[in-house]
């Protein structure tokens, strides 16, 4: 094992043997889905965006004989610093063979950057943060992930906990199909109709004509209704602009409800169609022609992903978030949505988790972030 080593990533050649890797890693899993390749050039700050105008990353490769056998990054997030004050750095974008010495040779170069930085603790994954894509999967592997999700071998849980992390919280996706909608829409229709009229909701789709702008104000309901939520930190309105503009060509209004009380946004729900086979096909490239075969005909796509259904603090105790998912119902069977995954909830989020349980949905997959104090 003396010929492995862990270099930072310094040149050009190295970021195209980090971003590559899993290609190599995944060659065989069918269930892998590649990322999309100039978003994942972004997110670890290999090409511009707004989350590096305040916060660093550094990856680092791990090399044996020549070739990569593992990749990972340490970020800083001064938000999180600032908010939380607790001396902690973060790991994400994590890749490893199936070696436990590979894992801890990389884990090291990533608490030791962390380390010289003042940090005394390290969580992960997130990539790079809560607000992106988050968590190592640890059930329900028979399954690709849908859009936005993660996926990785099943033998990461135990590198990772190899390593000395350990479990500070899981997130859960929930699965239904759209022969529980009618029931679920019978039992709570008439509560959702006595909210409307009590409070003087108004649900709206997103405006076309003002579409970005609109996209922000979902975002903006996001963010600030998350404010208490574990470990969440909010996005700059910087990052808020570059996701609405991101979601631009993936959003279907149709699909995106908001929630207005004496006319200001009380709540919103966001749904994407699930983009991940179509992914898959285009080998995660969008160029010459991959953004056109991603997005052609989008009603054929029968599975949805609900990402978000949030409520600003003071409204959610009263039932918009009831009224919401009330009103997708019907948009969702008149778009043709067979099924929906939604994700993630927090295993800490006891209300929405027993909204959905009881609504009949099946939690089938579990994703984990640890902490290493």
């Amino acid at each position: 094992m003396s010929d492995l080593t862990v270099i930072p990533v310094s040149d050009r050649a190295d970021r195209k043997r980090f971003l590559t890797f899993p290609w190599q890693l995944y060659r065989d899993d069918p269930n892998w889905v590649p990322p999309l390749r100039r978003n994942q050039e972004e997110l670890v700050g290999y090409r511009r965006h707004p989350f590096y105008e305040r916060n660093e990353c550094q990856t680092f490769l791990a090399m044996r004989g020549g070739d990569v056998c593992g990749r990972i990054a340490a970020i800083v997030n001064h938000g999180h610093l600032e908010r939380y004050k607790d001396e902690r750095g973060f790991f994400g974008f994590f890749e490893c063979v199936e070696d436990p010495r590979v894992a801890a040779a990389l884990f090291d170069a990533a608490r030791q950057w962390l380390a010289d930085r003042g940090l005394k603790s390290v969580r992960g994954p997130l990539n790079p943060s809560l607000s992106y894509e988050v968590g190592t999967l640890v059930e329900g592997f028979d399954s690709p992930p849908t859009f936005m999700m993660t996926y990785n071998p099943p033998y990461y849980p135990r590198l990772i906990e190899g390593c000395g992390f350990r479990k500070v919280q899981d997130l859960y996706a929930y699965w239904g199909s759209v022969e529980m909608l009618p029931a679920i829409q019978a039992r709570y229709q008439r509560n959702s109709d006595q909210i409307l009229e009590r409070l003087g909701v108004h649900l709206r789709p997103l405006d076309r004509s003002h579409f970005i702008e609109d996209v922000e104000r979902f975002l903006d309901v996001f963010n600030r209704s998350l404010s208490n939520t574990w470990g969440f930190v909010p996005m700059t309105p910087a990052e808020v602009r570059h996701a609405a503009e991101g979601l631009r060509h993936l959003i279907v209004p149709e699909l995106a409800l908001g929630a207005e009380i004496d006319g200001q946004m009380a709540g919103a729900v966001l749904c994407l169609p699930d983009y991940n086979p179509r992914i898959k096909r285009i080998d995660g490239r969008l160029f010459p022609f991959g953004a056109l075969r991603l997005l052609y005909a989008k009603r054929r796509i029968p599975r949805l992903r609900i990402l978000s259904a949030n409520v600003l603090p003071e409204y959610q105790l009263l039932g918009v978030g009831l009224v919401l998912l009330s009103g997708l119902v019907p948009k969702a069977i008149d778009w043709g949505v067979r099924e929906a995954e939604f994700s993630w909830i927090l295993e800490s989020n006891a209300l929405s988790r027993g909204s959905l349980e009881k609504g009949g949905a099946k939690r089938y997959k579990t994703y984990r972030i640890y902490d290493l104090d």
